[in-house]
Order: C-alpha cells, then sequence, then structure tokens
C-alpha cells in the first residue's frame, strides 16, 4: 500500500503542476515577450501582436483534454462506435455530392483516393459541423505557456498562428478550433496550415476554415506530402498460425518487416481470392513492407497487417486506433457513393 499511497501522491503533484495559474498575464510571460520580440523581427505589427495575446486566457479545460486525450483512453471498440455511424456516413455521401468535381480533382492532382479525403473531413469535424469552439489563441497560450511537457511544440504553433495573419487572412484573435489549437474542416494545427494549406481553388486566399475546396485539396495535399502510394491497399485483416507473432506485433505501427517474414512467423492477410471474403485482403508480393497489429475491437482480438499508406494515415493523427476509423469509415463512403449512383 506504501508504494500505491506514494505513486498517487506523485500523481498528483503532476496533475498540480499542469493548472491555470493566478493573475500571470501572458504579456507579462518573459516567454511570451521573446515570442513577440521575434514576431516583431520578422515585419508583424508590435501592436497587434499585444492586442491578441493580450486577450488570451488559460483554460483549464484544455490542461485535462490534453491529459487523456482519446487516443489513451479508448480501445479499438469505443472508438469504432464513436466514428463508425451511419450517419456520418450519410453526411459524408452529401458532402461528396456537392464538390464531386473538386474531388475528382484532387484524386488527379494527389493520388489520394476521394473516400480517405472524406473520411478524414468526417472524422475530423463531421464535414464541417464541429470545428472546435475555442478560441485558438487561448488554447496555444494554455498549451505553450502552462504545459511544460509540450510547451516547446505549442509555443511554436501560438507563432505560427500570429504568422497565418498574414499569410491566410486568419483573424488570429476570434479564430476557434480545437482544445489542441487545430482548425478548420481538416483540422489543421497553424504549422501545418503554414506547410501544407493550398489554395485549391485560386482565389488567391487559402481558406480551410470557411473553404471545402481548399480544404479538400490541402488533405490531399497532405497525404501527398507523407508519401501516399497510389494504389497500394492500407490493410488486410491477418491470420495466424501459432504464437510467433507476437514479437511483430510489439513493433509499432510503422511496416518495419516484409510479408515474407510476416508469413515465416506464420502471419498472413486475408487473401482477396480466398473462400472467406473480405473487403480487407490483399494480395501483395512478399517484399512489402508490413506492420502488424493487435487491436481490441467489439467482437474481440482483431489481427491487421498494414501497409505504408496506413502508417501515411497516422501521420494525419499519431495513433493506429484513428488511421483504423479513417480506414473503415473510408470504405463505407466508398460503398455508399458506389451504392447511390
Amino acid at each position: 500500500m506504501g508504494s500505491l499511497l506514494s505513486l498517487a501522491a506523485l500523481t498528483a503533484q503532476a496533475e498540480l503542476k499542469h493548472t491555470c495559474p493566478d493573475n500571470s498575464p501572458y504579456l507579462e510571460r518573459p516567454a511570451a515577450k521573446a515570442m513577440i520580440a521575434e514576431l516583431v523581427k520578422q515585419g508583424l505589427d508590435e501592436q497587434r501582436i499585444r492586442t491578441v495575446l493580450g486577450s488570451a486566457e488559460c483554460q483549464p479545460k484544455i490542461l485535462e483534454s490534453i491529459a487523456r486525450p482519446a487516443e489513451k483512453t479508448h480501445t479499438w471498440a469505443t472508438y469504432q462506435k464513436i466514428f463508425l455511424q451511419e450517419s456520418r456516413v450519410q453526411k459524408g455521401v452529401e458532402f461528396a455530392k456537392v464538390h464531386a468535381d473538386t474531388l475528382t480533382r484532387a484524386e488527379q492532382t494527389y493520388g489520394v483516393p476521394r473516400e480517405i479525403i472524406l473520411a478524414i473531413i468526417g472524422v475530423e469535424t463531421r464535414y464541417g459541423q464541429h470545428m472546435g469552439t475555442y478560441r485558438v489563441v487561448d488554447a496555444l497560450a494554455t498549451l505553450g505557456f502552462d504545459y511544460p511537457p509540450r510547451g516547446a511544440f505549442f509555443s511554436k504553433q501560438l507563432k505560427a498562428l500570429f504568422e497565418l495573419e498574414q499569410q491566410a487572412h486568419i483573424d488570429a484573435e476570434t479564430i476557434t478550433g480545437s482544445y489542441a489549437g487545430a482548425m478548420g474542416f481538416g483540422q489543421f494545427i497553424p504549422t501545418s496550415y503554414q506547410a501544407y494549406a493550398v489554395d485549391f481553388d485560386n482565389d488567391g486566399i487559402t481558406d480551410l476554415v470557411n473553404n471545402p475546396v481548399d480544404a479538400i485539396g490541402s488533405v490531399a495535399n497532405y497525404f501527398s506530402e507523407h508519401k501516399w502510394t497510389p494504389g497500394l491497399p492500407v490493410a488486410a485483416r491477418a491470420q495466424l498460425n501459432g504464437s510467433g507473432y507476437a514479437p511483430l506485433a510489439k513493433k509499432g505501427e510503422k511496416p518495419s518487416f516484409t510479408l515474407a517474414k510476416a508469413r515465416a512467423a506464420g502471419v498472413s492477410p486475408l487473401s482477396c481470392n480466398a473462400a472467406i471474403t473480405s473487403e480487407y485482403c490483399f494480395d501483395l508480393p512478399d517484399s512489402t513492407r508490413v506492420a502488424l497489429l493487435d487491436l481490441q475491437g467489439t467482437e474481440g482480438a482483431e489481427f491487421w497487417l498494414a501497409t505504408d499508406n496506413f502508417y501515411t494515415i497516422t501521420r494525419y493523427n499519431h495513433s493506429r486506433l484513428y488511421a483504423m476509423a479513417v480506414l473503415q469509415l473510408s470504405r463505407q463512403l466508398a460503398t455508399a457513393l458506389e451504392s447511390s449512383q
């Protein structure tokens, strides 16, 4: 019991470190002053920065949320109940019909299937219905200055937010997003907005918040830049023979061994030509790099062999649960779109 009590005490102490301080305006923080000086040196308006940052307030709920992100509190069984809903699929079909030409152009330009683009926007915001209610400046100031474990990362995002006022005509004082400062249909954090957003309708403004055309093109560009391979299946259900699979399942979601090695360990993908049919199948060369995923689904343990395209999805959100939700929602969307034609 002594060790348990001490662990509880340590946990409580750790939690206390990540609370909003009393009477500590951001403009008075040394880190904030340094950021302002850096932005002014880049040519940004000092008074504007001071006005926006001076309005920022630490949000306790943001600190609570980042301490227990969904990817760490859910299993695949609970995750799929959240994201694989018929209502989300139907909303995706409606969105796809409205933006059919844009999706076709995105597929042709970047080589990313429309159902993957749609699934990302569907998982992130239900096609623009839920883009987040926190002021982005509050979120990024809270995490940048009052969450030391990731302060450097979020301070960089806050700096980028101010830069985006000039680059993307974003109002840094009013724009809202997620608790982590992600914005728009596809929930881009500021540095991703800078690096991967595209003006897909060529109107001179790269707008991921109000313009679904730019959002569609930007999601596709993000995938292309993160090495999406056109035509490569994402994942297949795996069949196991023996217990040799265990070491492979511990290697993570980044493909690090070949299909040949998987088969040698008693792991094989479900073939698309098998007697037992599944839409999650593939027949790829033995030299194909894969990863073995062990998930707890609604019907128990599930094993999957995932390719580099699955890993690319995790570059959007570093979670195998997220990537699996995107994959399965994309398949549901593809089926629904086909049947609706």
